[in-house]
């Protein structure tokens, strides 16, 4: 097969002009597909990065929460009754709440994400956090998300500079006190953290106690599905056992399966699959087309139909190819774009990048085998 890749080759090239458009629909198609995998994946990815950085092995929550953004409380001695356990090494509540943020600059306010804990307990892996961590225990002072939306004001470049930062967060006056790194998300476009009982001061009508998470530590050496399982046998029907990889699972299920949002993306990726087919199947049609007469005649000095299939599929091959790559060019610069202007992690990785030239071939091969249907009417008749 790869040496009959020069006539294929040749016969692609001899219309220049034909050869750009196609390479240029190959390429919007790459880029449709490029663009709806990158927000699908940063869409799973930034409303995750809380779960993984939790430095926990297992996780409570309530049976009636259902993701980040949408979560019920329930009495934190439930998450104390687990200490009862040999394997359990220490427990830590973890408050979390929506609420308003007032831009101290333009007085705009905006839904803000405020996560409350005990200080020095390690409980995130962020960085900023545990620099900060001691002036938690002052009152009214959180750490402001310095990769927040910009719709929150110029906070972290004041803080930086030295200024003091003050603002109102549900009508209560805060100080920033330090920066740390969540960034923005689907649920939440900034994030504050602070401790506990500033917590309480901000959600004033909140009643201690009830949280939201309760994340356990393991002492080393033991099983965590197995101590999980342990757990589900003690707790109550009203509390759900999570291992930490389970809550990532569980919070990346629910945009995945339960929101529009999954499924927007997801036929997204379809609609440029189709658009990319229909694309290349004009051009290989057209091209079969016009040298009809010649298939025809290498048909008649003995050439099989499988012969002439091998050469279309190799033209579609070679236009996925010659196609994708300034489709990937394309897709970083717009990647950067859509990371500038939405804050949201949206990157190019290797795993996506080989799904996408995968897709692409796929696609052109599809193309190429509706379009060799032509070739049953390539009649050696046809000649004389």
């Amino acid at each position: 097969m790869l040496g009959k890749i020069p006539l294929a080759w040749l016969q692609i090239k001899r219309e220049r002009t034909r050869l750009l458009v196609a390479l240029a629909g190959i390429a919007f198609a790459n880029i449709l597909i490029f663009m709806q995998l990158g927000f699908r994946d940063s869409l799973y990815f930034s409303n995750v990065r809380f779960h993984q950085s939790l430095q926990g092995d297992i996780v409570l929550v309530s049976t009636q929460s259902s993701a980040l953004l949408a979560m019920e409380s329930f009495s934190q001695r439930r998450l104390y009754q687990t200490l009862d356990l040999p394997e359990v090494e220490s427990v830590h509540p973890i408050y979390l709440g929506y609420t308003n943020w007032k831009n101290p600059y333009t007085g705009l306010q905006r839904s803000i994400l405020v996560i409350g804990f005990k200080p020095d307990g390690n409980v995130v892996n962020l960085q900023g956090v545990n620099e900060n961590e001691q002036k938690l225990k002052l009152p009214d002072v959180v750490l402001f998300d310095r990769t927040s939306r910009k719709e929150y004001g110029p906070v972290a470049q004041e803080f930086e500079k030295g200024n003091n930062v003050r603002a109102e967060v549900r009508r209560r006056l805060i100080r920033v006190g330090g920066l740390f790194t969540l960034g923005a998300s689907f649920g939440a476009d900034g994030n504050l953290i602070t401790s506990d009982i500033n917590f309480l001061r901000i959600f004033s009508f909140r009643r201690q106690g009830l949280i939201e998470i309760g994340l356990i530590k393991l002492k080393p050496g033991n099983d965590i599905d197995n101590v999980a399982n342990k757990l589900r046998t003690n707790v109550g029907e009203d509390i759900r056992v999570l291992t930490k990889q389970e809550f990532i699972d569980r919070e990346r299920n629910y945009w995945a399966e339960n929101t529009a949002i999954g499924f927007i993306f997801s036929l997204g990726t379809i609609m440029g699959f189709i658009v990319g087919i229909v694309i290349v199947y004009q051009i290989l049609y057209t091209e079969v087309a016009e040298h009809l007469s010649e298939y025809a005649t290498l048909k008649a000095i003995g050439y099989t139909h499988k012969y002439l299939l091998q050469v279309i599929l190799q033209e579609a091959f070679i236009l996925a190819v010659l196609g994708y790559f300034p489709g990937v060019l394309v897709t970083l610069f717009l990647y950067q774009q859509a990371r500038a202007a939405t804050l949201l992690p949206v990157f190019m990785s290797l795993p996506r990048a080989i799904e996408v030239l995968i897709i692409t071939i796929i696609m052109c091969f599809s193309s190429g085998a509706i379009a060799v249907r032509k070739l049953s009417h390539a009649d050696p008749a046809d000649i004389f």
